[in-house]
């Protein structure tokens, strides 16, 4: 979402909440504008579309169908390995998706969420794959790992050399596509095989790296440049401090233009040539 938001120009304010149970309709990411609730990034993407926020607005009909197809490509094929190792791969859960969700979540439910929403996308993952012929979570696992190396290959081969998906300007694809792959290429995680099979990719690890630097300020190891902050803020102050003299001006040449005005003075001329000889251009001199 907030790929999208700056792909199409939405002024979005972010505001991170530890307590994400008590956030509007019970689910984040939630957006409020004015008195209107939404959740459910489907919707509000539908939403920002009709505030006239459409990244897609070049695309052909084509192109649109295209872009609804490779995103449920990645709901199918993607999710769940994505889910799987965040939130059931046992090392992965115990030592970053844990620990990094119940920092965040106030004490006793920091001891119960995460728990429950690991639960969550097991539940998730067996409901969508755990059908015949895979019946245990040993064959769910290799096939959702599988599923996921191939949509990578697919998705690389879609991209090839160019920038985004569909030419120089992100589109939502981009966005879908930079939200599935950013948190599996930047989060270090000690089972690594869907990202290691991501570096593989050069493709998409520099288009992650791209959006990263371009649209997040953010340099290929994850931190913002040095001092950009700070001349982000001089940049400011240096806007409202010409918008301040350029308002005194105008002030200025009001108070200008309202006074008397009198009738420009005639200026002799000072002529530099002796006798009764007329003296040239050149030597005249204007006081």
């Amino acid at each position: 979402l907030q790929a999208y938001a700056k792909f199409s120009g939405a002024p979005l304010t972010v505001n991170t909440i530890n307590n994400s149970w008590r956030a509007p309709k019970g689910d984040v990411p939630v957006l409020i504008s004015e008195d209107i609730v939404i959740s459910q990034p489907a919707k509000i993407l539908n939403f920002l579309r009709k505030q006239k926020y459409n990244a897609d607005y070049e695309l052909s009909a084509k192109q649109g169908a295209d872009t609804l197809a490779y995103i449920a490509l990645l709901e199918e094929k993607l999710l769940p390995a994505l889910l799987h190792t965040f939130w059931v791969e046992a090392e992965n859960y115990c030592s970053v998706t844990k620990p990094w969700f119940a920092s965040r979540i106030a004490f006793p439910l920091s001891l119960y969420l995460p728990g429950k929403m690991s639960r969550e996308a097991l539940n998730r993952i067996l409901l969508t794959r755990g059908g015949p012929p895979l019946y245990s979570l040993t064959e769910v696992e290799a096939q959702i790992y599988r599923d996921a190396k191939e949509c990578l290959n697919l998705l690389s081969k879609r991209l090839g050399t160019s920038q985004f998906f569909f030419g120089d300007m992100p589109t939502t694809l981009d966005a879908f596509v930079f939200g599935f792959l950013a948190p599996i290429y930047k989060v270090c995680f000690p089972r690594i095989q869907l990202q290691e099979h991501l570096k593989q990719l050069p493709n998409l690890c520099r288009f992650c790296d791209d959006i990263l630097t371009c649209y997040f300020r953010l340099t290929v190891s994850g931190q913002s440049p040095a001092g950009q902050d700070t001349a982000d803020a001089n940049l400011q102050k240096l806007t409202q401090l010409v918008n301040k003299e350029s308002n005194l001006i105008e002030k200025m040449d009001d108070n200008l233009r309202k006074s008397p005005q009198h009738p420009p003075r005639k200026l002799t001329t000072l002529k530099l040539a002796t006798g009764g000889e007329e003296s040239s251009p050149l030597n005249r001199l204007s006081p």
